[in-house]
C-alpha cells in the first residue's frame, strides 16, 4: 500500500501512527506541498482536492484520513481498533467526526495560522478550541480512551492536532485529563512521533 504523505501533516501522521501501532506496512511517498506538487496533474488524478494523505491499495484510492483509518482497521484480524458491530462503529464515528470538524476548525486551524502563516481567523479558531477542549477533558476524566474503553481509531484520529496544539499557541495545562490521555497514546507499543511532538 502506498501513502502519499507529508511529514508535518497531522492528517498524514494519523495514518502513519495507526500503521505503526498495528504493524501495517505502508510505503511512503512524500508530497512537497510547498513546491505545489499537490497541484501536479498526476496527483490531482489521485485526489482532485489536492490534499494529503492519499492511500493507494491496488485499484483503490482513498483521500480522507478518517476514511483511510476505517479502511486500514477493517483489514486487520484484530478488530479492536474498529469492531464490526454497528454500535461500536457509531460510537467511534462520533469521534472521527469531532476530529474532522471541531479539532480541524480549532486546534488545527490555530496551528496553520501560527506555524505556517495561513491567512485564517485566529479568533474563530480559538472559539472552537475554547468550546472543545473542556468537553474532551471532561470525557477522558472518566475513561482512559475516547471510545469503547480501549484504544481505537478514534484515538488515532484525535491525537495529532491535540498533541500539536501548543504549536498553535494553545496551552493544554488547564486540561490535565487530556494531558494524561495524550501520554497514554504516547505509551502505546509501537508509538511513533512526528515533527513538532
Amino acid at each position: 500500500m502506498l501513502l502519499y504523505d507529508l511529514d508535518v501533516s497531522g492528517n498524514c501522521y494519523k495514518i502513519r501512527l495507526f500503521a505503526a501501532l498495528t504493524g501495517t506496512k505502508l510505503d511512503l511517498i512524500p508530497v512537497n506541498l510547498a513546491s505545489g506538487k499537490n497541484h501536479d496533474p498526476d496527483f490531482q488524478k489521485l485526489n482532485p482536492f489536492g490534499e494529503v494523505p492519499v492511500l493507494v491499495d491496488g485499484d483503490l484510492t482513498l483521500r480522507d484520513s478518517q476514511a483511510i483509518l476505517v479502511y486500514l482497521a477493517s483489514r486487520l484480524t484484530d478488530r479492536n481498533w474498529w469492531p464490526e458491530d454497528a454500535m461500536s462503529q457509531a460510537i467511534i464515528t462520533q469521534w472521527l467526526s469531532v476530529a474532522s470538524s471541531e479539532v480541524r476548525n480549532g486546534p488545527n486551524t490555530a496551528r496553520l495560522i501560527r506555524k505556517f502563516g495561513y491567512p485564517l481567523d485566529m479568533g474563530t479558531a480559538m472559539r472552537w478550541t475554547d468550546k472543545l477542549l473542556p468537553l474532551l477533558n471532561a470525557h477522558v476524566e472518566t475513561q482512559d480512551w475516547f471510545a469503547l474503553g480501549h484504544p481505537t481509531i478514534a484515538d488515532c484520529a484525535l491525537f495529532p492536532y491535540l498533541a500539536l496544539a501548543p504549536e498553535g499557541g494553545i496551552d493544554l495545562t488547564p486540561y490535565p485529563a487530556l494531558g494524561r490521555w495524550l501520554d497514554r497514546v504516547r505509551n502505546l507499543p509501537g508509538f511513533i512521533s512526528m515533527p513538532g511532538l
